[in-house]
């Protein structure tokens, strides 16, 4: 006697356990797409009074994504897993078409990205102005008592501890400009920013630079660090710079490849300070260039380092030479 039954839709991964091991292994399907089949029950000469589950697979059945998801939800599925699943194939499929990076770049693009006020500026005309910073791990400013610390360092060695000499900054990295922003509201009259993230530049930068009133003042260079070293020429850079801040995403650079093409870079003069920003368990070099290091310190699991002319070392000797005979 042979029992048919009406259609039966579900998304379950189905092991169908038949007495034929041949019969078991074709009979076991994918759970990321929903089943239709026909059951039937029907005695065969493989094993007399067995049963034998006739499927047919439709993978085309016309549900939407939401039925899908609901489906899921109601046999005790996570509901997001067939989404995120399909998501991979089709990054999987675009690899295998050469448009692998396409995929990735439109799941990515996606995300929503969002901002905060949580930065601000330490001293100068901006001073306690609030700044905008992106949401997540994806931009790391730097922390404030570590800026705070770099420009109390840089403006002592310099010979001027209420502000900077009006020279001009280079912000390596910039993301959301802190750095940039700080040296201007400090005494800097030109800062140039190096941010290759198109959305950080029009969503964080230069809101900050239009917020602080400091636009004027700034050159921003939506390129690549390495591209701009390279590069300077091009992008009508007139000699070596006062300052440059270093503040790299730690584990995307090579340090020591970093500091050699700052250090032969046209960029760095003679009486140049570089303020570098680095983790915990990297070398540094005691020079860069034909400067020194002038200062070395640390804050929790981040180091500060300064390079500057051979003037502003003898200068801070002389200085605590003077403190302690006093």
């Amino acid at each position: 006697m042979a029992v048919s039954s009406s259609l039966i839709l579900s998304p379950l991964h189905f092991n169908f356990i038949a007495n034929n091991k041949d019969i078991n292994k074709n009979l076991s399907f994918l759970s990321a797409n929903p089943l239709i089949f026909n059951i039937s029950s029907k005695p065969t000469n493989i094993n007399k009074g067995s049963s034998i589950v006739l499927c047919s697979y439709k993978s085309g059945s016309g549900l939407t994504a939401e039925d899908k998801r609901v489906l899921r939800e109601r046999y005790g599925f996570d509901p997001n897993e067939y989404i995120s699943e399909a998501k991979n194939e089709r990054i999987k499929e675009g690899k295998k078409q050469g448009k692998g990076k396409e995929v990735v770049a439109e799941e990515a693009a996606k995300v929503h990205r969002t901002t905060h006020k949580l930065l601000q500026v330490l001293g100068g005309k901006a001073k306690r102005k609030k700044l905008l910073s992106p949401k997540g791990m994806d931009v790391r400013p730097m922390m404030e008592v570590v800026k705070g610390a770099a420009f109390d360092i840089l403006q002592a060695a310099d010979g001027c501890p209420a502000s900077l000499r009006p020279g001009r900054w280079l912000d390596l990295y910039s993301g959301t400009g802190s750095v940039g922003i700080e040296a201007i509201s400090r005494g800097c009259s030109e800062a140039h920013f190096v941010e290759m993230d198109p959305w950080v530049v029009s969503n964080v930068l230069r809101p900050n630079l239009e917020w602080t009133g400091f636009l004027d003042a700034s050159v921003i260079h939506p390129v690549r660090v390495e591209t701009f070293l390279e590069q300077a020429d091009r992008f009508a850079v007139n000699g070596p710079f006062d300052y440059i801040s270093v503040t790299p995403p730690y584990t995307q650079v090579d340090y020591g490849m970093l500091m050699s093409q700052i250090s032969k870079s046209p960029l760095v003069g003679e009486n140049t300070f570089i303020v570098v920003e680095y983790p915990l368990r990297t070398d540094m070099l005691d020079s860069c260039g034909c400067l020194v290091k002038i200062k070395d310190r640390r804050f929790g699991r981040t180091h500060l380092a300064i390079y500057g002319p051979k003037w502003a070392q003898k200068k801070r000797k002389s200085d605590k030479t003077l403190q302690n005979t006093t």
